[in-house]
């Protein structure tokens, strides 16, 4: 699978959140207590050192472009995953500039400076559900990416159906969680997370269930 691309941006993604994390160091130090978590108001409900706070998503964005790479050499149906390298390398990218944004916001606010945490987060969380929403329609059918239930793992009409479904509602909804991260407070940004959560795992049951029932051509579950 060529994913030239997205080695290429997490390598940058990469040195960009370690350079970050050296200027973060020179004004507070590393035993500094910072923030690294907030409640839904925006205040913050949860401390580490600086040390921690300030590597630690450079040490997770090389965990994800390794278990990125990794992934394809163990997935069952790897020539449906070939099929899907475009999707699957745009949404490795959108993760990877998510940990970005991530580090900005954990760098500022540890070194006392003002971040608007609710509209940094929440719109970069809005736009890699957008990218999802885009791409999902043209993953094939495999075990590791995608919308993955019993039926959709064993019809292909079900699969193709359920993908078209839910990157629809990945696009509204992470729009509509963009223009709240630009116009409302964090709580709200936070309640249509959880609710878009909700919606598209009981459409994606349900919907999968329904159109797997309706195929002549189904497998037996796990078949």
């Amino acid at each position: 699978m060529n994913l030239s691309r997205f080695y290429k941006v997490s390598a940058l993604v990469i040195v960009a959140t370690t350079i970050m994390a050296a200027w973060g160091f020179s004004p507070v130090g590393v035993d500094a207590v910072v923030p690294v978590h907030w409640n839904a108001s925006g205040v913050p409900n949860g401390y580490a050192s600086s040390l921690v706070a300030f590597l630690l998503v450079p040490l997770i964005t090389l965990a994800v472009a390794v278990s990125l790479v990794v992934v394809p050499r163990i997935e069952p149906r790897r020539e449906n995953l070939l099929r899907s390298a475009a999707a699957y390398q745009s949404v490795g990218i959108a993760v990877v500039l998510l940990m970005l944004v991530i580090q900005v916001v954990v760098v500022l606010a540890g070194t006392g400076n003002p971040v608007p945490i609710g509209t940094l987060v929440g719109g970069g969380v809005g736009l890699l559900f957008v990218v999802i929403g885009n791409v999902l329609v043209t993953v094939r059918s495999n075990f590791l990416f995608g919308v993955r239930t019993p039926w959709t793992l064993s019809s292909d009409l079900a699969w193709d159906r359920t993908h078209r479904v839910v990157g629809r509602l990945f696009v509204v909804g992470g729009f509509l969680m963009v223009i709240l991260a630009l116009t409302a407070e964090l709580l709200w940004v936070l309640a249509v997370m959880l609710g878009f959560v909700v919606v598209v795992v009981l459409v994606a049951v349900v919907y999968s269930y329904r159109v797997w029932a309706s195929d002549p051509n189904k497998r037996s579950i796990g078949g």
